[in-house]
């Protein structure tokens, strides 16, 4: 755990007690603060009453004796609108942060022996798969890598702090908006399409949150800015006229003059003096399959030259990144169908990137809409057929009638049983995609409770699915 002591003899609210609530109120209390946690849901209360903790609810609080209040990012901040605590503590006065926020001002005021490297990526798509890959090929190469934030552990839940360790943090916009004095020495912005709009107003308000990941960066610092799409193209070109940093633009589109990109599988460094170096080969790379994991590669490979790596020992490790479970992962194959667990595509960009990497497929999707799929029209005739689940089931059959065939399965298990023996009785390699376009709640806790499912459906077909080749 990472003690925090920047608010030791001081009272601090904590609001949310889930992972990275529970771990923050462990951090402020070993920093020697006294600290109130609440939370509206019961099981929560007992959670944190069993750990010690003191539970105090904050519509009686004396507002005017709290330094802070530490809101978990799944709370409200600004829209729909401001939640109860957030605008109590306004009305008091009280700065309103988040376990980021408690985390970087841990590193700031860390002497220099004890202070970390930290490399912070964001993104609408692909952050996860990014981070582990940066966390692994830093491990690869004999660096002591820690992950959290978004992924893995809360980030005050990692070990303790000194000189040599890298702390690899997945953000999200919600950790973010949160977040007002962190400064990672390499911070990758992935890619902006539109997502949780309904916690940020628009997307003016979406990308100006994920805009912040750069916000306290200055000389010495790198930017890594993934430029495939308006917003990262408009924000390397306002951060490189501000010239306070490094900035290594990202692609797998296209060539760039300066930074890192993809094209057809190659990974080409333009970040040095000696012009453009082809590194890798990222088609013999199993587990990063597609034009998204090309970027998601190109941006890990630049975050890791940035803090010191060599160009070959960031090559090695790109290549033996065993990949994420739920995000394009193989979990199994009958005969010559090979089924592809992508349950973390929860939006339609992220079905897109998964659906561009095979000419042909079995779809499973569906869930809860957060949009339609008219966006994907131009993949509809890759889909051999489409097996869809969930509530969006009657509008995403609405969207396919006469451009591909689709039955509404209802559930998963249906799903992947029809989807094998359509695709068993086609006599030749298949591939089962799920990848739902949606959010997991109609039916789920999460995308990886869902994705067990479907992994759990697999498995069903058979006593023992063959796993892939190496």
């Amino acid at each position: 755990m990472i003690l925090v002591e920047a608010f030791a003899g001081r009272t601090v609210a904590v609001f949310g007690l889930a992972r990275s609530g529970l771990t923050a109120a462990r951090a402020l209390v070993a920093g020697g603060a006294r600290v109130l946690c609440w939370d509206e849901k019961p099981a929560a209360q007992a959670a944190a009453a069993t750990e010690g903790l003191e539970l105090a609810d904050l519509r009686h609080a004396d507002w005017s004796g709290l330094a802070a209040l530490v809101l978990a990012p799944g709370v409200p901040l600004t829209h729909p609108e401001p939640h109860w605590t957030v605008r109590m503590a306004k009305s008091a006065g009280v700065e309103v942060i988040g376990d980021v926020e408690l985390f970087a001002r841990a590193v700031a005021a860390a002497p220099d022996h004890r202070r970390p490297t930290v490399i912070a990526i964001t993104g609408t798509n692909g952050k996860s798969t990014t981070t582990a890959l940066i966390a692994h090929v830093l491990n690869q190469a004999g660096r002591e890598a820690h992950v959290g934030g978004n992924i893995g552990v809360g980030v005050l839940g990692l070990p303790p702090m000194h000189g040599g360790s890298i702390y690899v943090l997945e953000l999200s916009s919600y950790q973010l908006d949160l977040t007002h004095t962190l400064r990672p020495d390499a911070a990758v912005l992935l890619n902006i399409t539109p997502d949780h709009l309904d916690r940020h107003g628009d997307m003016a308000g979406y990308a100006a949150a994920k805009r912040r990941i750069f916000l306290n960066q200055g000389k010495g610092d790198t930017a890594v800015i993934g430029v495939d799409d308006d917003w990262g193209q408009r924000f390397c070109t306002e951060i490189t006229a501000a010239n306070r940093r490094t900035i290594w633009p990202i692609s797998a589109r296209k060539a760039i003059s300066r930074g890192v990109y993809a094209l057809q599988g190659l990974l080409y460094d333009a970040t040095g003096e000696r012009g453009v170096i082809k590194v890798a080969d990222l088609a013999q790379a199993r587990s990063l399959p597609g034009r998204h994991n090309w970027q998601n590669a190109a941006a890990a490979y630049a975050a890791v030259r940035a803090v010191g790596l060599t160009s070959a020992e960031a090559e090695a490790g790109l290549m033996s990144f065993p990949g994420l479970a739920h995000r394009m992962e193989t979990v199994g194959a009958l005969g010559e169908v090979r089924f592809i667990n992508d349950s973390k595509a929860t939006n339609v960009d992220a079905a897109r990137q998964a659906m561009s990497a095979y000419p042909r497929f079995y779809w499973i999707a569906g869930g809860r809409p957060k949009t339609g799929i008219e966006g994907l029209a131009d993949l509809f005739p890759r889909i051999a057929k489409a097996y869809l689940v969930g509530e969006a089931a009657g509008d995403f059959a609405r969207a396919l009638d006469g451009r591909a065939p689709a039955v509404e399965a209802g559930t998963i298990e249906r799903a992947v049983r029809a989807a094998w023996e359509d695709a068993s009785a086609a006599g030749e390699p298949a591939i089962v995609l799920f990848s739902p376009a949606c959010a997991s709640f109609d039916q789920f806790a999460d995308f990886e409770a869902r994705g067990e499912a479907f992994r759990a459906a697999v498995h069903a077909l058979a006593p023992q699915p063959a796993e892939p080749a190496e």
